[in-house]
């Protein structure tokens, strides 16, 4: 395989495929030396950074990164921190003294509300096993695991809507992992491959501005969605289980695009995951 030029320092290779002479390229992960030649331990993509070469799996578990958006769902409360699984090798920690707490908001120029002993025998009011939140990747502790914080008040629990799982590897890095669709629906991209799919909610106040309840952040109570709403969702859950199928990029434009044709075409929501309409949908969206 010449991987010497940048057009071809994508490709995808199997297991034993030789890759390169050892003497051009750095053996990174996926690769080991055989007979002076790197060689493909596992399937995947081939990636040629500089002259650093790895095989980055198809399928496999997310590697966090420093500054990622993950959704995990609580799965331990400990002592000062919740577990949280985030669909990686180890569960994400999420430490008490990285959570917006109520009284006190991690933001603007006054300093952070104290942790006391009364905070930590109510850890549970705040996040108990079963509950999802949206996180970022704060750090990573000695032993592997990740380090989460909630501190921006875009992060924390989440109410209003379905989870939805698809490979990690489907999901890009983007500017912003937010995003409002047309039909009133807001997904959040978690780079971990969990997705987010919720009622559309309008932030009326600023972060760290006076007067914010920080209390309503924790609610575990969901607010009333009518059958519209709820359709809608649905229908953008089943679209992304599509793409995710046809290993279809993530976008909102072309998420926008393909309920369209869905409500254009009137499709029923149950009707979205199966072969004839899933087909049809990816032919109508190659064509447009």
């Amino acid at each position: 395989m010449d991987i010497d030029n940048e057009a071809s320092s994508l490709r995808l290779t199997t297991p034993g495929e030789v890759i390169s002479d050892s003497s051009a390229v750095l053996r990174g992960h996926g690769t080991y030396v055989e007979d002076e030649d790197v060689v493909a331990s596992l399937a995947g993509v081939v990636s040629r950074v500089n002259k650093l070469v790895v095989v980055k799996a198809l399928k496999s578990r997310y590697i966090p990164e420093v500054g990622d958006l993950v959704v995990g769902r609580v799965v331990d409360v400990g002592s000062k921190r919740w577990k949280v699984d985030i669909n990686s090798r180890l569960d994400g920690i999420l430490m008490l003294a990285s959570v917006n707490l109520p009284g006190g908001i991690q933001a603007g120029p006054r300093p952070p509300r104290r942790r006391l002993e009364a905070d930590e025998l109510q850890m549970r009011n705040f996040f108990e096993e079963g509950d999802l939140l949206v996180a970022e990747v704060q750090s990573f502790f000695a032993e592997g695991s990740t380090a989460l914080h909630t501190r921006s008040l875009k992060f924390g629990k989440l109410r209003n809507g379905q989870l939805v799982t698809i490979p990690s590897t489907l999901v890009r890095r983007l500017k912003s992992h937010f995003f409002s669709l047309t039909c009133g629906v807001d997904i959040i991209l978690g780079m971990n491959g969990y997705i987010w799919v919720q009622k559309h909610t309008a932030a009326n106040q600023k972060e760290g501005e006076e007067g914010f309840d920080s209390e309503a952040v924790y609610s575990n109570v969901n607010d009333d969605i009518d059958w519209m709403t709820r359709a809608a969702i649905g229908r953008v859950s089943n679209i992304i289980l599509v793409f995710a199928r046809y290993q279809f990029p993530l976008t909102d434009t072309l998420l926008n695009e393909a309920y369209d044709w869905i409500t254009d075409n009137e499709i029923d929501v149950k009707n979205i995951l199966s072969e004839e309409v899933a087909e049809s949908l990816m032919i109508g969206l190659m064509q447009s």
